[in-house]
């Protein structure tokens, strides 16, 4: 008996050791001031709208991800939504949460990522086991890749039911935010104005699925690519646009060598700031 305490002792012992000495991230505020995941937390709970930024490939940041859901599960009423479902398939995703069709079903009907079944699966049934909406908030891509070709006029050709699936017509843009303005210089101009428009048409349709589909005595929690947000442009700007008194809490994540001190030049992208190391194993 006193073997196997010993033991459970010394197993303890060297993982708390290991994990100080290995964290496998850190996290910040805007200003660069660490904080603690329940500070982060009691912040995401007296918000209206949480838009949790991500690297796509990041293992932390998906597992951080489905705590702080089931976290905040436990003070509010919650509604997720995610850039990695289109709004067309909204009815197929709707009919997996109610249980009326199976996993492999909504596989074959929907448009899901190749990374979904490790990273975004685990989000979907906690809503479906907790009977909780799960909102589709991305346009269809096609119709972004429309954009990218003949800009926002393109859009006018729609259908009727394909119009529901986007942000209401005309698209509100403004040209001169940071965030398009540098993703059009990283490509060197290549695909000219219609570049960052194809982006936008994306952030307009994301905000105007989370404002449809919240509700004032619920939490929206939305997961997408940290580009969308950081920096309190893309879904954030549509977001106030629509409505300039929602409360909104940001996050995204940064990868640096070192964790222990957030660059000066990531201040301010977020209210909160994950730093993970460059070295971290990547899904895909």
């Amino acid at each position: 008996m006193r073997k196997l305490i010993v033991s459970l002792l010394f197993s303890c012992f060297t993982t708390f050791i290991f994990s100080q000495g290995k964290p496998a991230y850190k996290l910040f505020n805007a200003k660069g001031n660490k904080v603690s995941y329940n500070k982060m937390i009691k912040t995401m709970n007296k918000a209206d709208v949480v838009l949790f930024g991500e690297h796509h490939n990041n293992p932390i940041i998906h597992w951080l991800q489905f705590e702080t859901t089931k976290d905040l599960f436990q003070k509010r009423k919650l509604i997720l939504g995610a850039e990695m479902l289109e709004a067309d398939n909204q009815k197929v995703l709707d009919d997996y949460l109610a249980g009326n069709i199976d996993e492999k079903a909504l596989d074959t009907l929907a448009r899901l990522w190749n990374n979904y079944k490790t990273d975004y699966q685990p989000l979907v049934d906690f809503a479906k086991n907790n009977q909780l909406k799960f909102i589709a908030t991305n346009i269809p891509r096609r119709y972004a890749s429309k954009v990218f070709r003949g800009g926002f006029e393109v859009l006018e050709n729609l259908t009727s039911e394909e119009k529901s699936w986007i942000a209401p017509l005309p698209i509100k843009y403004d040209k001169t935010l940071p965030g398009y303005v540098k993703m059009k210089e990283m490509m060197g101009g290549h695909g000219g104005e219609n570049l960052p428009k194809a982006q936008a048409i994306k952030d307009a349709t994301m905000g105007y699925f989370i404002t449809k589909n919240r509700t004032n005595k619920s939490l929206f929690i939305h997961y997408n690519g940290s580009y969308h947000s950081d920096n309190y442009e893309g879904i954030y700007w549509y977001l106030k646009e629509l409505n300039n008194e929602i409360k909104i809490v940001t996050i995204t994540v940064v990868e640096q060598e070192n964790i222990k001190k957030l660059k000066k030049e990531e201040l301010k992208r977020a209210d909160f700031i994950i730093v993970v190391p460059k070295t971290m194993t990547k899904t895909y």
